[in-house]
């Protein structure tokens, strides 16, 4: 999702005579198959030059494998520049490879920070942002947590958000999955609920206790739970799930945001939900202490509940009251980052 609109903005440069050639790598990080090829197919993403073929494992063997095979990729033939997108662990793991291989790293939502430290994903954009050459960023706090920890203004590029490229260049083609008929779900009669975050779902009794406040604070109304893999093993220590709580499988892109931009409401615990989001101008719950997505807050839909189940009821009955805030839009989410990136890109290799 982020890195389909920069393939595309290469590819527009290319028809108008610039060339920036590029090699798109597949780590593997994300094994599932049909979600994989789902993306690639419903986003428009070219086959990958090379898949690395990592699989499941601990983040640690998935960090050491993608290192390994990245790195020996790095010795057959060696790029100009490595670009590294997000925040997961292929991330830092071809982060780390590329400038020990003497490769220069640049790295796409660049700056941005939760200050958890129990987040895995803090620890690898902290890591990533401390081995980057060059640094482009979604928001005005991503340059500032990137100036406070010493990157020069030369190497910090303010160039918007490539997931909402794709949410704006997608956004006429989301198609109603088939549980909408099976349902008889209508606009603005359901709620969509993503969580993921082990501080939400590894324990099953804290787990229970936030789905209930779920399922009550949307009173009769049906919610849709389209539950990722680890989730989904989390979900058969609840003892009991709200009868109003429907959990599905992962559901593609275009079905997904279908279905949250149809939503009452999202409750989530993911940042970029969060983003998707405030862009479509659907409330958005997030169920975390902190966000690294801050303009979400500040500008957008999202509010921060925090991990207490009981603060889900009262925000629930200010969306059905319709006090939900409305949020606007932020800076440099026009769709246009992708074409900012690749012109930096084009400009550091003397293209």
């Amino acid at each position: 999702m982020k890195i389909a609109p920069i393939i595309r903005a290469i590819q527009a440069r290319e028809a108008d005579g610039a060339r920036i050639r590029f090699r798109l790598v597949h780590t593997g990080q994300h094994y599932d198959a049909a979600m994989s090829a789902d993306v690639f197919t419903q986003l428009g993403i070219p086959e990958p030059d090379v898949n690395l073929e990592v699989g499941p494992g601990t983040q640690a063997s998935q960090s050491a494998e993608i290192m390994a095979r990245y790195e020996d990729l790095l010795g057959q033939s060696r790029p100009a520049i490595c670009v590294v997108v997000g925040d997961v662990t292929s991330t830092m793991a071809c982060a780390i490879s590329g400038r020990k291989r003497g490769v220069d790293v640049a790295h796409v939502e660049a700056g941005i920070r939760s200050g958890d430290l129990t987040m895995p994903e803090e620890i690898n954009r902290i890591v990533t942002d401390a081995l980057s050459n060059y640094f482009f960023t979604t928001s005005a706090t991503a340059n500032e947590n990137l100036r406070r920890g010493g990157v020069a203004d030369d190497r910090i590029f303010f160039v918007g958000n490539t997931m909402i490229d794709t949410l704006l260049a997608n956004m006429d083609r989301f198609i109603a999955p088939s549980l909408w008929n099976q349902l008889d779900l209508e606009p603005q009669s359901y709620f969509v609920v993503t969580l993921h975050r082990p501080a939400n779902v590894d324990e099953g009794l804290s787990f229970g206790e936030l789905l209930r406040a779920i399922g009550e604070g949307a009173r009769c109304e049906r919610v849709i739970f389209p539950a990722h893999p680890r989730t989904a093993k989390a979900l058969r220590l609840v003892a009991r799930l709200p009868d109003n709580i429907t959990v599905v499988d992962p559901l593609p892109y275009l079905e997904f945001n279908f279905l949250a931009k149809n939503a009452r409401a999202v409750i989530t615990d993911s940042g970029g939900v969060s983003e998707e989001a405030t862009m479509m101008g659907i409330p958005c719950l997030t169920l975390r202490e902190t966000t690294e997505r801050p303009e979400t807050v500040t500008v957008g839909t999202n509010e921060l509940l925090g991990a207490d189940p009981r603060a889900v009821r009262p925000a629930l009955d200010r969306v059905f009251a319709g006090e939900w805030k409305r949020g606007s839009i932020p800076e440099l989410w026009d769709g246009n980052a992708a074409t900012r990136i690749v012109g930096h890109l084009s400009r550091i290799l003397g293209e």
